[in-house]
């Protein structure tokens, strides 16, 4: 399936499902959507998952795309061979130590944004519907996005599509557009207590490197009134970085 001696490297319809919801499931454990806002957000990651596995193993239309278009000057013998799939290095022309760097710098942003993602988790957790200001929240106040972001930068070195190029932006897009919504509901909620965390720390772009090493290493304090991602209480977990919301229905049984 790897190697340039098999003529069609696709069609594994069964690796394009395994690793999409592996990723996915992954990816819903750590951001647990409840509102409908946040379903819609997290239906879009998914159909990125879904469209980048699917031409990594199922169907490459990103490469019958550029063969169309460049022809006999397609810089590989045979295109449609998983390697290459990886497209810079095919159209680059780099060889394996640009391979080696690919993988490298993608699978340290995938395996680093699920390491972002699980440590905002746990603190929302452990918070139990306090302001979490702590932690990976001391450098960013939507620390788990950030983490979504870098899976999807990974995904994106590692396996550039047309499609997936096309929806990273939108995607960034809706999810800074829920973060915006998600803080309106926090202020609401939290009045001063968020507003001074707000003034005091980025939404995704850390301002000093001293910032995230104090934030990180730094103990847990007591949290001080409701999270910053407060999505409920231990008994009923609510997404990742999102608060109560006005115009959204709220589920039976969600404690506040």
């Amino acid at each position: 399936m790897h190697g340039d001696d098999i003529p069609y490297g696709y069609g594994f319809w069964s690796l394009v499902v395994a690793n999409a919801a592996l990723f996915v499931l992954f990816v819903l454990s750590f951001l647990a959507p409840v509102r409908r806002r946040e379903w819609r957000s997290f239906g879009l990651f998914t159909a990125f998952v879904v469209a980048l596995f699917t031409e990594m193993y199922g169907f490459p239309l990103t490469i019958y795309v550029l063969t169309a278009v460049l022809g006999s000057r397609y810089p590989a013998l045979n295109p449609f061979s998983h390697a290459s799939g990886h497209l810079w290095i095919t159209l680059l022309g780099g060889g394996p130590w640009m391979s080696v760097a690919i993988h490298v710098v993608s699978n340290g942003l995938m395996f680093g944004g699920l390491v972002l993602m699980g440590a905002g988790w746990k603190r929302i957790h452990e918070a139990e519907g306090a302001l979490v200001t702590d932690g990976v929240y001391a450098w960013a106040r939507h620390p788990q996005y950030v983490g979504l972001f870098f899976i999807t930068t990974g995904m994106l070195i590692q396996w550039p599509t047309i499609v997936t190029a096309a929806t990273w932006p939108v995607l960034l897009a809706v999810y800074y557009r829920l973060a915006r919504r998600e803080e309106r509901d926090a202020e609401a909620r939290f009045a001063d207590a968020y507003r001074d965390y707000r003034a005091r720390v980025p939404m995704f772009v850390p301002r000093r490197r001293s910032d995230v090493m104090g934030g990180l290493l730094k103990p847990p304090k007591p949290p001080i009134g409701g999270s910053e991602a407060a999505r409920g209480t231990r008994a009923a977990p609510r997404g990742p970085d999102s608060y109560m919301g006005s115009d959204d229905e709220e589920p039976a049984g969600t404690a506040r």
